[in-house]
This record gives C-alpha cells, structure tokens and sequence, in this order.
C-alpha cells in the first residue's frame, strides 16, 4: 500500500514538473527571441522593426520595414535571409547572414519574433 502511495506522489511530482515546464518554455524562448532579436537586428531593423534602427541611416540599402517586407514570405524565406544575408536572397548585402553566429533554432526563434513585429 505504500509503495503505490510513494508511487503515486511520484507520479504527480513528474507530471506536475512536466506541466510547469511546458507552460515555462515559451515565456522563456520569447524572452531569447527577443534577447536575440536585441543583440542582433535591433540596431539595424529597430525595435519596432520598422528599418529605423540607429545604423539605418549608413546603410545602402537601408534595412527593410517587417511589416511591408514580409507580407506573403514563408518562415523559409524569412530564415533563408537570416541564415544566409540579403545578398543570398537577390536583396541587399548590408543585410548579413548570422548562420555562423546562430544555431538553426536560434534562427527560428527569430524569425518568428520578426514575424510577431511584421504584424
């Protein structure tokens, strides 16, 4: 009887473990999405993602506006231009890749963070 009581609580504890990760896990990857989003693109693309960051001004061309750049662009295509730089795509070089500075999930974080700004 005791054993299926430790069991029993032993289950509990793992599946209400199970439940706090699961709701923790997005909250934390839009806090890093958006840390990445920071660290990475906010100086050229901006805050808003509107292409009026502080290094927009020196860039030919200058960075794209999410929302009007993106309408009708795949999660591929977003993180094609990420992964890759604009110049892979047939858009600016000023745009650059950051495949080698971010892993692939990293990539897909952002570009769903972009994604929300376009919006």
């Amino acid at each position: 009887m005791r054993m299926r009581r430790s069991i029993s609580r032993s289950v509990a504890v793992v599946g209400g473990s199970l439940l706090l990760a699961a709701a923790v896990a997005p909250i934390a990857q839009a806090q890093d999405a958006k840390q990445l989003y920071d660290k990475q693109c906010v100086a050229c693309h901006g805050a808003s993602g509107k292409g009026d960051g502080p290094a927009a001004k020196a860039l030919k061309p200058p960075p794209v506006d999410f929302a009007m750049a993106l309408k009708g662009k795949s999660d591929a295509d977003t993180s094609k231009v990420i992964k890759e730089g604009g110049k892979a795509v047939g858009k600016g070089a000023s745009m650059p890749g950051f495949g080698a500075k971010l892993s692939d999930d990293q990539i897909k974080t952002v570009t769903e963070y972009v994604k929300g700004l376009s919006k």
